[in-house]
């Protein structure tokens, strides 16, 4: 009997030792850059500036001005974000539309050296936008894998260090197991592919906030789509510790008739992104997601009061 176990504990050495050289450690290499990118988007006291409205969306602003939507309007409209005195203080990313990624000042600096010169990360918008998912009722799904590998490393060279890829699920729609699954996996795939080209990857799985559902339902789907999303996330061996969230908070629908508080919407975001989100996750960036700006900055003042890894 002796003999036997040794014999096994013989066999049972062997086979974890084949297992430990089958396993593939993620060794990238812009993983450090990755992580660097990361903190400095996450640095206390700052947030994103969200500056990538299509040519479309711009042209809309300007023309509320009576300014004619051209290609040099739109260049001078987002000079003035872009060269905002002392802006590095507040912001510590900005989302560029692919125009803008390439445009420069009036004097002839790059914007992304322009941003760089104060200590802002210069990111870039990388879905091709939301289109109907066949066969359910009404939802969504997102476009743009299709030569995202490439979009990306030009975007790289260009000066671009992260990137910004939003999905959707809707609850009064669903979600369904094939529009929540979509969701997360092509975000998992985008996210190993914008890491593979040194991009931080920004993972924006949004739970819109239509609808009469109560905040623990809200609460039920963020939990089911996050859980999928970082699944999909391992799988892809995505490095946690070089992407970013921006996840919608957890509220009522905006139809519901029971509303919820600041102190409310920070106990259940908060409890939902510790049962869900890696603590190696450098940053989170919320969606305001429909909230008024007064609402939205006392919610995420009020979860910033409680501990939390990010």
């Amino acid at each position: 009997m002796a003999l036997m176990m040794k014999q096994s504990a013989g066999l049972k050495a062997v086979s974890a030792a084949r297992s430990r050289k089958s396993v593939v450690v993620r060794a990238g290499k812009y993983d450090e850059e990755l992580v660097k990118t990361a903190h400095t988007v996450a640095s206390k006291g700052r947030g994103i500036l969200a500056m990538d409205e299509s040519n479309a969306t711009c042209g809309k602003r300007l023309d509320s001005i009576g300014v004619e939507n051209t290609e040099e309007n739109r260049r001078a409209y987002r000079e003035l974000l872009c060269t905002t005195p002392g802006l590095g203080q507040f912001i510590s990313g900005a989302i560029l539309f692919e125009e803008t990624l390439y445009q420069s000042t009036k004097d002839g600096r790059k914007f992304v050296d322009a941003m760089k010169a104060e200590n802002i990360v210069p990111g870039i918008k990388v879905d091709k936008g939301l289109v109907p998912l066949a066969n359910t009722n009404g939802e969504s799904w997102c476009m743009g894998l299709d030569g995202l590998d490439k979009r990306c490393a030009e975007y790289y060279k260009a000066g671009a260090r992260f990137a910004k890829w939003r999905s959707v699920v809707s609850i009064p729609h669903g979600p369904s197991i094939i529009a929540a699954r979509d969701c997360a996996y092509g975000l998992a795939r985008y996210a190993a592919i914008a890491q593979n080209a040194g991009l931080v990857p920004i993972v924006e799985p949004e739970v819109l906030l239509d609808g009469e559902h109560d905040i623990d339902r809200c609460l039920e789907v963020q939990e089911a789509v996050w859980a999928e999303t970082f699944k999909y996330m391992a799988d892809n061996k995505v490095l946690f510790e070089g992407i970013l969230l921006k996840p919608a908070m957890v509220t009522p629908g905006a139809d519901c008739p029971n509303r919820a508080g600041p102190a409310k919407v920070a106990e259940y975001t908060l409890k939902m992104l510790r049962r869900r989100v890696p603590p190696a996750v450098p940053g989170i960036m919320f969606l305001s997601g429909g909230q008024s700006e007064l609402e939205s900055t006392l919610n995420l003042n009020a979860m910033n009061q409680q501990p939390n890894p990010w």
